[in-house]
């Protein structure tokens, strides 16, 4: 089970580096770097773009006080479609961009929002087995005494 993220990340290479060099059999080097950068590029853009426009949809849902778990469910689907436009290839580019779909996202959201719980800021009630305490407080001034060192008191600044 440990070796598994190894393996994972050998045949993720594999496959980058197989495509690599057919799509550079097509169509050059050149073009070949060119376009991985390109797609890298747009990629992450949209990205940039929906997750802004997610930020902001959840940050209203927060101020009407509801539930903003599907907008952190398609913040994470955002984070990881970024994260795998970053990284150079075809493959890795593919997957972060089925990762932008809205139908993927939705799918996402739906698998995940039972492991989600958000709390609303207002508390919880008795019955989800929080508690209220209620108590009275004062300010006070904090008087604190100056310590005076022999070296400070003693040495004068040129």
């Amino acid at each position: 089970m440990r070796w598994l993220p190894f393996i994972a990340l050998f045949i993720l290479a594999w496959i980058e580096i197989s495509l690599f060099i057919e799509v550079a059999h097509v169509f050059g080097v050149l073009l070949t770097l060119l376009l991985v950068i390109v797609t890298s590029a747009i990629g992450l853009s949209l990205v940039k773009n929906q997750g802004i426009k997610n930020f902001r949809l959840m940050q209203e849902k927060l101020v009407r006080n509801e539930n903003p778990a599907p907008e952190m469910t398609r913040g994470l689907s955002l984070f990881l479609a970024g994260f795998l436009l970053i990284l150079p290839g075809f493959f890795t580019d593919f997957l972060g961009a089925l990762l932008l779909l809205p139908a993927v996202q939705q799918r996402l959201t739906h698998k995940l929002m039972p492991f989600i719980s958000v709390w609303g800021g207002k508390g919880r009630s008795a019955q989800e087995g929080g508690f209220t305490m209620e108590g009275e407080f004062e300010r006070r001034e904090d008087k604190r005494l100056e310590r005076h060192d022999e070296t400070s008191s003693t040495h004068k600044p040129d």
